[in-house]
């Protein structure tokens, strides 16, 4: 089964291709979205001023905002993973501390 993706890492998905200046068919297949979904976030991403589209060159642009979202959502990762890891080690001690007490 795959895995959930919630709305913010649909977003960084898409500001991670959109950083490399796409076409919307690239930032589609690139972030593994349908058409439907992808134009919705295109326009609400366009309207936070998280990217920008080129008219010239008929693709999209990390604007200095999404650079911003971007680099915090990474941070916000690390962290996460972090946490997890601590929460696990927790667990596993309280595990080690509950069997030893039911082996007396």
């Amino acid at each position: 089964m795959g895995s959930y993706r919630g709305k913010l890492d649909i977003i960084a998905d898409i500001l991670q291709v959109v950083s490399q200046n796409p076409k919307k068919t690239h930032i589609m297949y690139q972030a593994n979205l349908s058409y439907k979904v992808l134009k919705k976030y295109l326009r609400k991403m366009s309207e936070a001023s998280l990217i920008s589209f080129v008219c010239e060159k008929q693709c999209y642009t990390l604007t200095v905002r999404g650079k911003n979202f971007l680099e915090a959502y990474r941070e916000y990762l690390r962290n996460t993973r972090n946490l997890e890891k601590r929460l696990e080690e927790v667990n596993n001690k309280k595990k080690v501390l509950e069997e030893s007490f039911l082996n007396l």
